[in-house]
């Protein structure tokens, strides 16, 4: 089955720091570009960092910049998130996606995973 999926998820303090992972089946994550996106309830949908391919540039919303840092694991076929100095404001559910060039562009979501920082 070629699909995505969320790990890593979890409840922190504030001040602390999650991993979240996104894993792939069925296609390589490193000729995608990967981002992840997060939900708070009540809100829409927001970017919050991607990484390029080819490439591998990353780009980072104003909330995530210099807390979060995003990565490949080619070898393990995934692409994972550092969220760092995590504040209560981060709690969302965050969803990865992949865009898949080809055989035909082709766009995944993973189910979510939930992050929730306490105060």
């Amino acid at each position: 089955q070629v699909q995505v999926e969320e790990s890593g998820g979890g409840l922190v303090q504030a001040g602390g720091s999650l991993r979240l992972s996104c894993a792939a089946s069925g296609f390589s994550l490193s000729g995608s570009t990967v981002s992840w996106y997060r939900q708070a309830p009540g809100k829409g949908r927001e970017l919050v960092a991607s990484i390029t391919s080819p490439g591998g540039t990353t780009n980072y919303a104003e909330s995530a910049a210099g807390r979060f840092t995003m990565s490949r694991d080619n070898v393990a076929n995934t692409v994972n998130l550092q969220m760092n100095s995590l504040k209560p404001e981060d709690t969302a559910v965050y969803y990865c996606n992949a865009v898949r060039p080809w055989p035909w562009r082709t766009t995944f979501w993973g189910q979510g995973t939930q992050v929730t920082v306490s105060s």
